[in-house]
């Protein structure tokens, strides 16, 4: 293992500070005409405000613009658009001709996808990641440029950041100054977006990971629940669908290696993401949701190394920043040392999934024996400029011996097919296809293929709109097969491509996620619309 470049004598924060304090003070003494043709991205408006304010839209895009222009290794490229059309910054970091996708991917560098601020209301991501890209390029961080290339979204729920008010989050320790708001613009949580695709920013993120494919990605947020003692706590993809291998590198890894490293260093306690709760009849440590609308979840499906980053929301905004820039950091290090191990893995998760038996419904899973997890305490303060209670972090740590439910196990199993057949009256589950990124493939108009139709006994409803859609279950069963006489524009779906897991997910109706669940195909009828294939064509066309 190579050794970590920071001294284990000076707190990271520290350093960190006296560097950006350091290199503030050269830049004061260069020549002015120098200063006036390489910008300096100074320090961010947290730091900037001391920690009373977050970073506006324009704060963002002018720090970012500042890198690209006085690095050559950084460049700033646009993941896309939101629905108020703001341009989505993406910052490429890393040895690499230009920020462009082509020359991303034909680089032999990792990559890895950093991302901030996708509910607008929890900026230490936002902050961390200017922080860190500003920092990393000023240092010359050679032993992340040998290994990485970064592509970084410090911004991407934009139109939520600009609604700032200070009663966003009221009991969140600062910033005083105000936050954002969790949705976007149109009203929708983005981190519950990424299967329905909705919103222009769910489209954006998931071209960018078509286009650039990141092989680990990094979601920041922070915590509004329980009272514990940790300062960050994280979380693998949670589906039980997502490749064990995955989960495996992550849990036995990754995070305990992360979670000695920050402890030994900083004296912070870090641990999986979750809240107490009774609802098993005893305490115990929950975590949050399997399905893949969360980022995490949904990039595990895609084949992909996914870490969420949950800083504590009632340690301070800088702790929280600070914490969770010592979360990336330590992240990064562990990258540059295993690239290989992370494709390796990466690469047995991308094998076919034809006839495997994966979980469609799921429920927690407890483990077998408790685990001791760290209870805090917190104080009330008044909010200096609302007099409403924030709560603040105090130094207690009360052990509690708990069972943790922190992964799941599967209620509905199906068996993977060979694929699916698409009608061309069905554009929705088309469009969204393509925008996933799935391979699609046709045949002639009038061939014929032996198909299974899911016929529906009824219909679940959940009786409320929730995201813009009232969500159902389709209780039913597979018959067939029948031989089917394709009509013009109907798609094949394959299962064997490295999205086929994805596919199982969006297109069998009776996942808990897909496109049935979303009520996207409209009332259901008698028989769900998207056929099931056991056995794949003999000749197709490509899409």
């Amino acid at each position: 293992m190579i050794p970590s470049r920071r001294s284990p004598s000076v707190p990271a924060a520290t350093r960190r500070v006296a560097v950006a304090t350091g290199l503030a003070l050269l830049h004061s003494v260069l020549p002015l005409g120098a200063q006036e043709t390489v910008p300096w991205p100074g320090p961010t408006r947290a730091e900037a405000s001391g920690w009373i304010e977050t970073s506006r839209y324009a704060d963002v895009v002018t720090f970012l613009e500042a890198l690209d222009e006085r690095y050559p290794q950084a460049h700033l490229e646009t993941m896309g658009y939101t629905s108020e059309g703001r341009a989505i910054p993406l910052l490429v970091v890393g040895d690499v001709p230009d920020g462009s996708p082509e020359a991303v991917r034909a680089s032999a560098r990792l990559r890895v996808y950093l991302q901030g601020n996708i509910h607008a209301g929890e900026v230490p991501g936002k902050e961390a990641l200017q922080m860190l890209a500003r920092d990393l390029l000023a240092e010359g961080a050679e032993r992340w440029m040998d290994d990485l290339v970064l592509l970084i979204a410090p911004i991407y729920n934009a139109d939520g950041n600009e609604r700032v008010s200070l009663l966003n989050r009221p009991r969140q320790h600062g910033p005083i100054g105000g936050m954002g708001q969790r949705p976007n613009a149109q009203g929708l949580d983005l981190n519950r977006d990424h299967m329905k695709l909705d919103s222009p920013e769910a489209r954006s993120v998931v071209g960018m990971m078509n286009r650039y494919d990141p092989e680990v990605s990094v979601d920041l947020h922070t915590t509004n629940g329980s009272r514990h003692a940790y300062h960050l706590t994280y979380a693998p993809p949670l589906h039980p669908g997502t490749d064990p291998g995955i989960d495996a590198l992550l849990r036995e890894v990754a995070f305990p290696r992360i979670t000695e490293r920050v402890l030994e260093e900083d004296g912070e306690a870090f641990w999986y993401y979750g809240n107490v709760s009774n609802r098993s009849g005893e305490p115990g440590w929950w975590t949050f949701d399997h399905r893949p609308r969360f980022n995490n979840n949904y990039i595990g499906l895609r084949n992909r190394v996914a870490i969420l980053s949950e800083a504590y929301a009632y340690a301070t905004f800088e702790q929280r920043t600070r914490s969770t820039y010592r979360f990336v950091e330590e992240i990064l290090d562990w990258a540059a040392d295993e690239p290989d191990r992370i494709r390796e893995v990466i690469a047995g998760a991308e094998r076919s999934v034809r006839g495997e038996r994966l979980p469609l419904r799921a429920r927690h899973r407890g483990a077998d024996s408790l685990s001791t997890i760290l209870m805090g305490a917190v104080a009330e303060e008044p909010h200096p400029y609302t007099g409403r209670t924030m709560l603040r972090r105090v130094q207690t740590v009360r052990p509690e011996a708990m069972r943790e439910f922190g992964s799941f196990q599967g209620t509905v199993v199906g068996r993977v097919p060979a694929g699916w057949v698409v009608p061309a009256e069905v554009d929705v589950a088309v469009d969204r296809l393509r925008a996933h990124g799935l391979r699609m493939e046709w045949l002639e108009p009038g061939s014929s293929v032996a198909a299974e139709r899911f016929a529906i006994d009824s219909v679940r409803s959940s009786g409320r709109e929730f995201q813009g859609h009232v969500e159902q279950e389709l209780l039913g069963s597979w018959a067939g097969p029948d031989t089917v006489t394709l009509e013009e524009g109907a798609w094949l779906v394959p299962t064997d491509q490295p999205l086929g897991r994805l596919a199982f997910y969006l297109l069998d109706p009776r996942s808990d996620d897909g496109l049935a669940n979303w009520a996207l195909l409209g009332e259901p009828g008698e028989r769900w619309p998207i056929l099931r294939l056991q056995e794949w064509p003999t000749s197709g066309g490509g899409g």
